[in-house]
């Protein structure tokens, strides 16, 4: 431990230096002149001070003044030693700041036990001091942890509310996407027979251009209706997932899109250019025609933010047991709150330009891939979307199968609710030779199936007193090998988002062309052509 004495008297000096040493106190040291204290504390840091009151220059009364502006955050014991013994003085030298008092001449033993109790005293300040230094540090890491804390929890809610949101959007979304789906049926069918008039009666000109106009609307609403359903769909635990090279599909969009990127760019003065920086990766599980329609989306989406032009840069890379896919800009970016609101279903900075389901689509494709999604924006300096995909380790490569083909003509019953629909769908299934009966609902079907023999049932979802999915169960008691076949305007999503019956074999969306519906006969007539 360190002391200093300050005394303008030699002799004091060295007599308190040699009782200190008597006692085993080696690191002493001594000043005569009471102005080089604050330089000397500066250098030598001492642990207590042994101060006289009566000295030239500077008194003690002034020393402890600096004493205690130098020393504000550290507790620097100082015991004053002086020959006047008057109260006022006591009560002024311990008013400036002196930790103890004792006058000369002084008690041996009572000097050294006060200076013991001031370096004891020195000691458990300093450990405080530690402890509080070793505590802020502990609260300022336990606060930053809490904040980080916090932001995650931010987050997370936002997208528990945004998950939520696009649910009962969804679930509206159902219902409204049946009936726009049923409208669409005779729509498309009506068009679709109407070119076929015009084939068969050689009729030329503004008929079968319009005519051709109508179906190709009412495939391009179905599509919207589409997007509309799947913006928010679950993942189906029975949907075809298959390794993939996230590369690949890279590639592929690229192609896709390089007609809007890069001629269209050109041809308005500016010039987009998209490159590529793509990494050896593992493989993910995933569904080829999803991913490439959601680059196909970020990348218009890119070129909508750059009308100056600049480039667009997608990169892949492995992080960990993830593959991380990133889709950066130079364009315009986007604030923070418009960032929030991005994936909101509608909601689009593009007005009349843009539907607001681009990017909600884009949500909802990364959901049902188990993959995370993080949007960085700067207004001003381009925006980067980040995605993360788990690798896949099933090691499975699916084998390609040739599309079924009708083989003989099929005994076919419909069922639906919806007579216009029945009629068109019986007159298409009638021009491919097949032998065609009709019902408007579910129990008469099943009087009919008992009655007569069938190949093949293609009935609605959602109609009155028995709907498809009971008629399907009540088919298979009596018939389990006649394939049913559902066409309905529910989707893949079903009347109560439950999907596909197990009594249902396959599940076709309305409206449906002619081509799609042939495709789908093939397919769960196949293994009766086998028998």
């Amino acid at each position: 431990m360190r002391l200093l004495i300050v005394d303008d008297e030699p002799v004091n000096v060295a007599l308190l230096k040699s009782l200190l040493a008597d006692e085993g106190f080696t690191a002493v040291a001594g000043l005569t002149d009471s102005r080089d204290v604050i330089d000397k504390c500066r250098e030598w840091h001492p642990d207590v001070v042994l101060l006289d009151l009566m000295m030239p220059w500077i008194d003690g009364y002034g020393v402890l003044a600096q004493l205690r502006s130098e020393t504000t955050n550290v507790y620097l014991p100082v015991m004053v030693l002086t020959a006047d013994i008057t109260e006022s003085s006591r009560k002024r030298a311990l008013a400036a700041g002196a930790t103890d008092f004792l006058t000369k001449p002084f008690d041996r033993t009572e000097c050294l036990l006060r200076i013991r109790n001031l370096l004891t005293t020195r000691k458990l300040h300093a450990e405080l001091a530690a402890q509080n230094t070793i505590l802020e540090q502990k609260v300022q890491e336990r606060t930053a942890a809490l904040e980080a804390t916090l932001v995650e929890l931010r987050a997370a809610q936002h997208q528990i509310v945004q998950r939520e949101r696009l649910s009962a959007l969804g679930a509206m979304v159902t219902g409204i996407a049946h009936d726009f789906n049923n409208s669409l049926a005779l729509i498309l069918g009506y068009g679709e027979r109407l070119q076929r008039e015009c084939r068969t009666r050689g009729i030329n000109g503004a008929v079968p251009d319009c005519a051709q106009t109508i179906v190709t609307a009412a495939i391009d609403a179905a599509e919207t209706v589409a997007r509309l359903r799947n913006f928010h769909r679950p993942a189906d635990p029975g949907e075809a997932r298959i390794p993939l090279q996230l590369g690949d599909i890279v590639q592929q969009a690229i192609a896709f899109t390089r007609p809007r990127w890069q001629a269209e760019s050109l041809g308005l003065g500016a010039p987009i250019e998209c490159v590529s920086d793509l990494s050896d990766h593992p493989p993910i599980a995933g569904h080829a025609a999803e991913l490439r329609e959601m680059l196909t989306n970020l990348v218009f989406n890119a070129v909508d933010a750059m009308p100056q032009g600049g480039q667009i840069c997608l990169r892949t890379f492995t992080r960990g047991e993830r593959v991380v896919l990133e889709v950066a800009d130079a364009g315009t970016g986007m604030t923070e709150e418009v960032r929030r609101r991005c994936l909101e279903p509608f909601f689009t900075t593009k007005g009349d330009r843009g539907s607001g389901l681009g990017l909600a689509m884009v949500y909802g494709i990364v959901q049902r891939h188990e993959g995370t999604m993080e949007i960085e924006s700067v207004l001003g300096q381009g925006t980067t979307f980040i995605f993360s995909f788990p690798v896949d380790h099933s090691g499975i490569v699916p084998e390609p199968t040739a599309p079924a083909q009708i083989t003989q003509p099929l005994r076919i019953l419909v069922v639906d609710d919806q007579p216009v629909l029945t009629e068109i769908l019986a007159e298409m299934l009638a021009r491919d030779w097949h032998t065609v009966t009709t019902a408007p609902d579910g129990r008469t079907a099943l009087e009919k199936f008992q009655a007569t023999e069938f190949d093949l049932v293609i009935t609605d979802k959602a109609m009155p007193e028995m709907n498809g999915d009971q008629l399907a169960a009540a088919i298979k008691a009596r018939a389990p090998e006649v394939p049913v076949l559902m066409l309905t305007g529910f989707g893949d999503l079903g009347e109560s988002g439950e999907g596909l019956s197990e009594f249902i074999d396959d599940i076709l969306t309305k409206p449906a062309t002619g081509a799609e519906l042939r495709a789908a006969i093939a397919r769960v007539t196949a293994p009766l052509a086998r028998r």
